[in-house]
């Protein structure tokens, strides 16, 4: 078995967003409207400066995605590549796709001029993804992330 990665392509639109709406609901317990978050992928590949999605294949089915956004650092005179929208489908965890796709995204990083590391933020409950992101390397940055919602577009599962 050979995971291999690629740009994303618009007929991955609905693998992608369903990947957000069911990460979303398993490690945040939040529903996404299926309008919106459809809406929101296409916004990315209408748009690259919004975003850059990665695919993983195994035997040339998508299993698992990753997203970048940019964030201009001015302390650093440079780029920071956010790593989001982080799914792999439950069949194919733990044989290696995110680290592959981390890989692959890190190599891009490396290589492109401008580009002053990569960051990522997790939920603080979900102890095997931060365990995965230590493995590639990552360190916990000491941020907390807040932030104030005006979309409407997440709804807690079970109504709230």
């Amino acid at each position: 078995m050979t995971v291999q990665t690629r740009d994303a392509q618009a007929h991955d639109l609905d693998f992608i967003a369903g990947g957000n709406a069911a990460m979303a609901l398993e490690t945040e317990h939040k529903r996404l409207d299926p309008a919106i978050v459809r809406a929101g992928v296409q916004a990315a590949f209408d748009d690259p400066g919004r975003g850059r999605y990665f695919v993983a294949e195994i035997d040339g089915k998508v299993v698992g995605q990753l997203m970048i956004t940019f964030e201009w650092s001015d302390w650093r005179n440079g780029v920071f590549w956010w790593i989001q929208s982080v799914y792999v489908a439950p069949q194919a965890r733990r044989q290696g796709v995110f680290r592959t796709l981390y890989g692959h995204v890190e190599r891009l990083a490396k290589e492109t001029p401008g580009v002053c590391g990569l960051r990522l933020y997790v939920e603080n409950d979900n102890i095997r993804a931060q365990q995965t992101y230590l493995g590639c390397g990552m360190v916990d940055a000491g941020y907390l992330v807040m932030e104030t919602d005006y979309s409407g577009a997440v709804k807690r599962a079970g109504g709230h």
